[in-house]
């Protein structure tokens, strides 16, 4: 998402209007209701040009719909400049610096510290070019227009050529979208290019979904919506076999984060949509350990950070991915993505919730580099500073709960659009029999198991890739040729 300022120039005065709106979209700013409220303000332009600046700077995930503003670095009547930090959004995954575009003096604040759930487009601020016209929005409040200009969001210009889909006679799924009148076009749907492959993406077929852009178009946000709504029905669902609190019981209601809602609402879609299946191997980790050891001591004599055990795992599965790349797939309703690239996700439990940072080209990157990346973002992650960049566009992902946690074994759910998670358990010590008869010996052995998706990843595939990761687990040395 960038952030764009929306500035209402005149000869003699300047105010901005500051909003937030998504990536490639043409503003729409209600310019008779803005002027409306200048004039009821005292605040009357003689001539009046809309202009739209932006900056690449805030960047969000395409995925959000809403943000908090965490705080204001700035408050009412100081002077800013373009570059200057204004605010902090709180996004679904990060906290981001929100820039002043246009030099001149902060009149309102109309959503302060601590305000949830501020709709894209919603006006969350006006500043005036001159520090006297500051006093002119004291009481301003935002009206019923600035909320219609956040529901709808920006228009965005239609795309040059419309995809036609096939609709299917019926469709087991309710018909979930915003209020709107679609033309008769027969049994044909009409999609713009980044809805349909959205929908793809997320398995959900463009039938079930009623469009809300010109002439009943499907666009991205009908996606949203429809995505939205399925959680909000099992949620609902839910409450109402709630137990009520038994009397006297003691408790506390804590409110949900924006990271906790949108794990929740994709683990959810994830089982209700995905088909898992679980397979579970035991590796010796002997020579891992072994060969750590003296990778540390390399690293430890040039000045590098040591290595974990989960920078080895990662290069692992990335190798096997790219021995079997059937794992490193989606789903869609058309056919299977296979991935070029093999990005790994890898699961950073911290006090703000559940992250997967990507480590983009694994299989390529050597186990300096991978310790070093997992670093820095597991930091990041720490820290609520995450990037879309850091976290989009993995093909498969490792969560490790064995060394942290001590966990022996568990099943991991899978992180969509991706078709595979492998969960790392803890390694310990068992007796195994030795080569010579009678005779026993020690050994590490280590528990991973691997969700798949059975659309994707058929059993004999899911059990070629355990054998392959299992082999360079086993053997480490094959893992540097």
């Amino acid at each position: 998402m960038t952030l764009r300022n929306a500035a209402w120039i005149r000869r003699r005065d300047h105010a901005v209007l500051v909003r937030w709106f998504a990536n490639n979209a043409s503003p729409s700013m209600g310019i008779g209701d803005d002027f409306s409220k200048f004039c009821q303000y005292g605040y009357v332009p003689r001539e009046i040009d809309g202009v739209c600046k932006s900056s690449s700077k805030g960047s969000f995930c395409h995925t959000n719909r809403a943000g908090n503003i965490a705080r204001w670095l700035k408050k009412e009547g100081d002077k800013v400049s373009p570059g200057e930090v204004l605010c902090e959004v709180e996004t679904d995954k990060a906290t981001v610096e929100m820039e002043c575009m246009e030099e001149g003096y902060l009149a309102k604040i109309i959503h302060g510290d601590g305000a949830k759930e501020i709709k894209v487009g919603e006006v969350i601020a006006i500043t005036v070019e001159d520090e006297e016209d500051a006093v002119k929005f004291k009481n301003y409040k935002a009206s019923t227009s600035d909320s219609a200009a956040a529901s709808t969001g920006p228009s965005v210009a239609p795309p040059p050529k419309e995809e036609v889909v096939e609709k299917p006679a019926s469709s087991p799924e309710p018909k979930v979208s915003k209020p709107s009148v679609t033309p008769d076009t027969g049994n044909r749907v009409f999609a713009s290019p980044l809805a349909r492959k959205y929908a793809e993406d997320h398995n959900i077929p463009l039938s079930n979904i009623k469009g809300t852009g010109p002439d009943g178009r499907i666009v991205k946000a009908d996606i949203d919506d429809y995505l939205a709504s399925r959680g909000k029905e099992v949620s609902t669902a839910a409450s109402k076999v709630e137990a009520v609190p038994a009397a006297g019981l003691d408790y506390a209601d804590i409110p949900h984060s924006q990271i906790r809602k949108v794990t929740a609402s994709r683990l959810l879609l994830s089982k209700q949509t995905i088909p898992h299946y679980y397979l579970t191997v035991d590796t010796c980790v002997d020579k891992l350990t072994d060969m750590r050891v003296q990778l540390n001591s390399l690293q430890e004599a040039s000045g590098g950070k040591k290595l974990s055990l989960n920078d080895l795992v990662i290069k692992a599965a990335a190798l096997a991915l790219r021995k079997v790349p059937q794992c490193n797939s989606s789903w869609t309703n058309d056919y299977i993505r296979q991935y070029h690239n093999v990005n790994i996700n890898v699961a950073v439990q911290t006090d703000n919730g559940l992250f997967v940072p990507v480590i983009r080209d694994a299989d390529k990157k050597g186990l300096s580099k991978i310790s070093e990346d997992v670093m820095l973002l597991a930091q990041k992650a720490r820290e609520n500073s995450l990037k879309p960049e850091d976290y989009e566009g993995g093909t498969f992902t490792v969560s490790n709960l064995g060394g942290p946690f001590g966990i022996k074994q568990f099943c991991a759910i899978i992180n969509p659009p991706q078709a595979g998670i492998l969960a790392v358990g803890s390694a310990e010590k068992r007796i195994i029999p030795a080569s010579e008869p009678g005779q026993f010996k020690s050994a590490s052995y280590m528990s991973v198991t691997l969700s798949c998706d059975h659309r994707v990843i058929d059993g004999a595939i899911g059990a070629e890739w355990l054998k392959a990761f299992k082999g360079y687990i086993e053997n480490p040395e094959t893992m540097l040729l």
